[in-house]
């Protein structure tokens, strides 16, 4: 009997045995952990690669798309090179929003997605960027190359999003300050930068 290439005899690793994509970095594999449907927040487990629940969300905000990683990056030196007052990456793959027009409601699946922008989020001193996509063969987003072709809308529901996650309600933290920051959003080639970025620090970190 033989094997389609490449053949996996084992469930790969999310982060680490799945490929970064078709043609990195403007078309890029994303790896789906959360759906705009889902009021808990799911982490990939490093060690395992299933997905743990992180934390119910204590706020009644949901994505406002789905979100994920692009396998095979790490945000490390490289990537908090790219935001100004970052001390470095967080230490974990890069996270990308994905839109698509058709419900997708499954996690822990795989999207072929086209890169057009980003928002640049400091969370901690640390570089946590939010790349945005769409998917690739989407019949109403796919005509879309930069983030300019977004509705502002969305872009802004991307960062009220990322902005109010983290917020307990009815708990202080001291200053009033949100626990993080975003810049204003980029567009596709910088976007393609902190992919490339993630995918040598990847290397630095694991090895080609």
């Amino acid at each position: 009997m033989s094997f389609p290439r490449p053949f996996y005899r084992w469930r790969p690793h999310p982060w680490h045995g799945l490929s970064v994509g078709p043609a990195p970095p403007q078309v890029v594999h994303a790896y789906i952990e959360i759906t705009p449907f889902d009021p808990v927040k799911y982490e990939i487990d490093k060690e395992t690669g299933y997905l743990r629940v992180d934390r119910p969300q204590r706020s009644s905000s949901h994505p406002p798309a789905l979100y994920g990683f692009v396998p095979r990056t790490y945000c490390g030196s490289r990537v908090g090179a790219l935001m100004a007052d970052a001390g470095g990456g967080d230490g974990d793959p890069l996270d990308i929003c994905v839109l698509s027009e058709r419900p997708i409601t499954k996690a822990e699946v795989i999207v072929n997605v086209r890169v057009v922008g980003g928002l640049p989020m400091l969370d901690g001193g640390e570089a946590d960027d939010k790349i945005i996509a769409v998917v690739e063969n989407d019949p109403v987003w796919s005509h879309v190359d930069d983030l300019g072709g977004l509705p502002e809308a969305l872009v802004a529901r991307l960062r009220h999003y990322f902005m109010t996650y983290k917020l307990v309600p009815g708990a202080d933290d001291g200053d009033g300050a949100p626990p993080v920051s975003i810049g204003a959003a980029y567009g596709r080639d910088h976007a393609e930068s902190v992919i490339s970025a993630a995918m040598a620090d990847y290397a630095d970190e694991y090895g080609s």
